[in-house]
């Protein structure tokens, strides 16, 4: 229920729990349920702000510019998720500050633009905190954007119904 409010007002989340409680699925279920289109990106270190937003690229003889994911999402208002999001580069997550607060807004720098994010746009983040080293941690400037919604594994009986459920046994 929390997720559809902050899904209907375009809200910011961020899912934390640990490794296979169901955070990934979970949004796949919401955005299906709701109708809307999801992106998603599983972060790495080696994911930057260049590979979120775009870049330009050579396409034949011309250069072109190519949406990254971020972008692509919000001229769709789409839902794009950033799974495990920590682990990407420090970038990631600056860009993601003018996106997730009362401006949203995302600047393309290197074309020299701002998109503004339509209404139905949303930033869903996650990742699983105290598993990462204490240099991969989530900072308060960012955490305080987004609604939390906290995950853990089922209980022994849900999950045992889940198995059956999802192994059609």
């Amino acid at each position: 229920a929390l997720f559809e409010r902050a899904a209907g007002l375009c809200l910011p989340v961020l899912l934390k729990g640990p490794t296979g409680c169901g955070k990934t699925r979970f949004v796949r279920h919401m955005a299906h349920k709701l109708g809307r289109t999801l992106i998603t990106v599983a972060c790495q270190e080696d994911l930057s702000a260049a590979d979120l937003t775009g870049r330009y690229l050579l396409e034949g003889g011309d250069t072109v510019w190519t949406d990254g994911p971020v972008t692509r999402a919000v001229r769709t208002g789409a839902i794009v998720y950033l799974d495990e999001v920590v682990e990407a580069r420090p970038d990631v997550l600056t860009l993601l500050h003018p996106l997730t607060d009362d401006r949203r807004m995302l600047p393309l720098e290197r074309k020299g633009e701002e998109l503004q994010a339509p209404a139905d746009f949303q930033v869903v983040i996650s990742y699983n905190p105290g598993y990462q080293s204490v240099s991969r941690s989530l900072k308060e400037s960012t955490r305080q954007r987004f609604v939390s919604i906290p995950f853990d594994y089922p209980s022994p009986q849900a999950e045992a119904e889940i198995i059956v459920h999802e192994g059609g046994c």
